[in-house]
């Protein structure tokens, strides 16, 4: 049986070193391509007609003018007479011409007349959503009542997160050509290899038969694994016209308006402690959407409800809220940064209503976590490169026009490894390939799994050759969950031991040694404990003759943690450090702390990478990301660039990453990480302001307006 474990910390030559991303230079200098860089010989291009009301019924679609028009391809109909419209931007109709401006005329030339529904497009007045909200979960454990009547203190607040948009700066489209009987499809997803059976499924056509090809996309955060209507829709165009490629990618506007959202969460949050800081009950009324489905309740109290050792006393009533906006999709740990911002901004009021600071709060109710001493060790941590003990002062001896405060925020997440393949190729001139059916959403991927087969084959990383992004790749699962970096290092360990194994199989007779006798180090196959007998890597490989070797291994999400290659269980604590002008309302960043652990790390670099990305995404969010409904006309008001509000490069502050690297944790083997740390950054900013002004803000994002009316509210 062969030996997959992951070399002991103190003997790896390549795994934990700090290797920049092998396709870093090729995006710096702009030689990367992305699917929509895709321009193909003879190719028309898409454009859609997308709906304007918010709810609407279509009484009638005329095309007649559109498929006379200059350069018209083909025209097709999506929502016929009849059809129910449940939100604006709702895809009517699609054209393909020869230009783009061409496709943009002909869409403008289609009648279509509506009936024109009432809509509801705004929750945060539950009261004013009428039948729109259903009940959606209820729970209650021990006594409530009683525990609120024995506590210390009590808190009651009102706190919300609105609906964000994904925003991805490549927008959701593709380009496809499909003449009847095979189909190719260069779409921006991060599920290569199993988007193609969603669009076969679509348009009643084998998966066998499409060919999916991408290398690299530009943003996905959870809302690109299907083929979406818009792709399907291409497909038929490509099809209508002949088997021309047809180019179909959203604009900015439609992209903003129905390529997914984040849902929101509302909570009427009432939370009750002891005089030590111990939390003793949690009473919560809370509402959420996502569109038109509503949003499911987050997973609050967060983090302090672990079985048998949570906060004893509970009491959850939740509604759906039903809008008219298009559907929410996964977006970077779903319903995490809701529900920690619900929990965290209750226990920092909870805090301040006990006269206590919030760490010694934190640090007294750790053990109602399913990881109590980890969580006590990264607030510490955190508290310590926060410098907390000298910058934190209680909210009532808040004064001056700049006010400096700090807030904390935690995070949980699985991040167990998805199901791969991978395929490893030996060649006789000594070259190494590996192959995946997988994708690089930006994280770095392709380094990842150069690192594990050069680790495991005693190579350096440029020896390998890479090869994902394919379909006809070795079958591996979708990114999404922190599931990738543990599906992929795992399979790819597997693979290059096998083929290393058959390797020293035909080496073994050269060196005199049996093959169990033999490893891999420093580019030699060599006898254990006798590096001087050896033979170079290329020799080696010579010994193949013509022939060359190829092995697979595979990621079982079932064995997998048995065998130890990948788990799951991450967690960490994200302080905020602020300042805020109370004149002006103005938020500034001054740093985020983010204390992170995630079992083996393959690259420090990489992994500190992510977290960065992850603690932007939060100030986007804490500070300025919101997506802003009319309610009058349906529609989105902030729906580009512009008015939808992303953090530039003043707006972050100092960002510092400690990556909880130990045995302990190591030992774990390897664990996601996308999601974790993109959770407790909006909970750590809102309740730094809060310790600067001395109020709760109570709704995110942070705007200088909001602060004030915040401000203005406890003068009065």
């Amino acid at each position: 049986m062969p030996e997959y474990s992951w070399p002991p910390m103190d003997k790896r030559r390549v795994i934990g070193k700090r290797i920049s991303r092998l396709d870093g230079i090729a995006k710096a200098s702009g030689r990367a391509k992305y699917s929509s860089d895709t321009n193909l010989p003879n190719m028309l291009y898409g454009v859609l007609l997308t709906c304007p009301h918010a709810h609407a019924t279509v009484k009638s679609i005329d095309t007649s003018a559109a498929e006379k028009s200059p350069g018209v391809k083909a025209v097709r109909v999506i929502a016929p007479a009849g059809t129910e419209i449940q939100w604006a931007g709702w895809e009517v109709a699609a054209v393909a011409a020869e230009t783009e401006q061409q496709a943009r005329d002909a869409v403008r030339k289609i009648k279509v007349e509506y009936e024109v529904l009432p809509h509801v497009v705004r929750e945060e007045k539950l009261e004013q959503v009428g039948t729109r909200a259903k009940p959606s979960g209820e729970r209650e454990t021990g006594d409530p009542d009683a525990a609120f009547k024995e506590a210390d203190a009590v808190s009651e607040g009102h706190y919300g997160i609105p609906v964000l948009a994904h925003c991805c700066l490549e927008p959701h489209g593709q380009v496809i050509a499909w003449d009847g009987k095979k189909l190719q499809y260069w779409p921006s997803t991060q599920n290569v290899s199993g988007i193609a059976a969603d669009l076969g499924r679509a348009l009643e056509f084998p998966a066998a038969q499409i060919t999916v090809e991408m290398d690299h996309i530009g943003g996905g955060f959870g809302s690109k694994f299907n083929a979406d209507r818009w792709g399907v829709e291409c497909a038929h165009l490509s099809r209508a016209a002949g088997g021309r490629p047809v180019k179909l990618y959203l604009d900015r506007a439609t992209e903003v308006t129905i390529a997914g959202v984040r849902p929101s969460a509302f909570a009427k949050i009432k939370i009750a402690g002891k005089k030590d800081g111990t939390i003793t009950a949690w009473e919560s009324e809370s509402w959420a959407s996502g569109g038109i489905a509503g949003g499911g309740l987050p997973p609050i109290p967060y983090v302090f409800a672990a079985p048998r050792t949570g906060i004893p006393n509970q009491r959850l009533k939740h509604m759906a809220v039903s809008l008219n906006t298009a559907p929410q999709r996964a977006w970077r740990a779903p319903n995490n940064q809701q529900a920690c911002f619900l929990t965290c901004a209750a226990i920092e009021d909870l805090a301040d209503k006990l006269n206590m600071d919030p760490l010694d709060v934190y640090l007294k109710n750790v053990d109602k976590t399913a990881r109590p001493e980890t969580y006590a060790s990264q607030l510490k941590k955190a508290a310590e490169l926060a410098e907390w003990k000298k910058l934190w002062r209680p909210r009532k001896e808040a004064k001056g026009t700049l006010r400096r405060g700090l807030g904390i925020g935690i995070n949980t997440w699985g991040g167990a490894g998805h199901q791969s393949t991978c395929l490893t190729k030996i060649h006789p001139d000594g070259t190494v390939e590996v192959e995946l059916g997988s994708q690089d959403l930006g994280s770095g991927t392709r380094t990842v799994i150069a690192q594990v087969a050069a680790e495991t084959l005693g190579l350096p990383v440029d020896a390998i050759k890479v090869k994902i992004g394919r379909n006809s790749y070795p079958n591996s699962g979708a990114s999404g969950g922190s599931t990738t970096v543990g599906g992929v290092s795992s399979s790819t360990r597997k693979a290059a031991v096998n083929a290393l194994e058959k390797l020293f199989a035909v080496v073994a007779p050269a060196l005199g040694v049996p093959a169990e006798q033999l490893e891999a180090a420093d580019g030699r196959i060599q006898v254990k404990g006798n590096p001087a007998k050896a033979m170079p890597w290329k020799a080696a490989c010579q010994k193949l003759g013509v022939n060359s070797i190829s092995a697979d291994g595979e990621n079982i999400p079932k064995v997998a943690p048995k065998e130890g290659l990948n788990s799951q269980g991450a967690s960490g604590v994200q302080i905020a450090d602020v300042t805020v002008d109370v004149e002006t309302g103005v938020v500034k960043m001054n740093r985020l702390i983010a204390v992170q652990d995630c079992g083996l790390i393959i690259n420090p670099k990489l992994a500190e990478s992510q977290i960065y990305g992850a603690c932007i995404m939060s100030i986007c969010g804490a500070l300025m990301e919101e997506r802003i409904m009319d309610p009058t006309t349906g529609r989105v008001l902030n729906a580009d660039m512009e008015f939808y509000k992303l953090a530039g490069i003043k707006d972050i502050g100092e960002i510092i990453v400690h990556l909880d690297i130990s045995p302990e944790h190591d030992q774990k083997g390897v664990i996601g990480l996308g999601e974790p740390p993109a959770v407790g950054g909006i909970a750590a900013i809102a309740n730094a302001v809060a310790n600067a002004v001395g109020v709760r803000v109570p709704m995110v994002p942070l705007t200088p307006n909001r602060v004030l009316s915040a401000l203005q509210r406890r003068m009065a």
